[in-house]
């Protein structure tokens, strides 16, 4: 929705409308509203802020030479990644709780990470980003001495 100015908007209804009370009156309304407004937006809680965390899926225990698949997650930032995992199983029973839950039922992760909807996921205070899982890999955390060739 555009904003405009309310001195714009007083302008315009003084050329188009003749009862000085009735702009009046409709100015004060909207000073009002924007006031109701700007109390409403300064009661809000501040945003959250977050940090990204990758779920890996290791079925076998090894991540050397291996194709790794995961999904890309947010959680809040004073939070420790290592309680996503339970978060993803809750947001996953609640969902299975649900009337389509049951007759779907999740049973993986990567089936929570499709499936369960957004809503469940945030009262778990955990964000999917991505639904489908993403390859990743594997590397070691140095850089090579000569250039590469092209």
């Amino acid at each position: 929705m555009p904003k405009i100015d309310i001195e714009t908007i007083k302008q315009i209804l003084h050329r188009n409308e003749s009862d000085i009370q009735k702009v009046n009156s409709i100015l004060e309304d909207l000073k009002l509203e924007i006031q109701i407004q700007e109390e409403e937006r300064a009661n809000r809680p501040p945003p959250v802020k977050k940090q990204f965390a990758v779920l890996l899926a290791d079925a076998d225990g090894s991540l050397a030479d291996r194709d790794i698949t995961g999904w890309i997650l947010q959680i809040p930032e004073e939070e420790s990644v290592s309680t996503t995992p339970q978060k993803i199983f809750s947001a996953a029973y609640e969902y299975n709780a649900t009337p389509k839950g049951r007759r779907i039922p999740v049973q993986s992760v990567g089936e929570a990470c499709e499936v369960v909807s957004a809503k469940l996921f945030k009262e778990q205070n955990v964000w999917v980003k991505t639904k489908t899982p993403v390859l990743a890999v594997t590397l070691s955390n140095s850089l090579p001495m000569e250039t590469p060739s092209e």
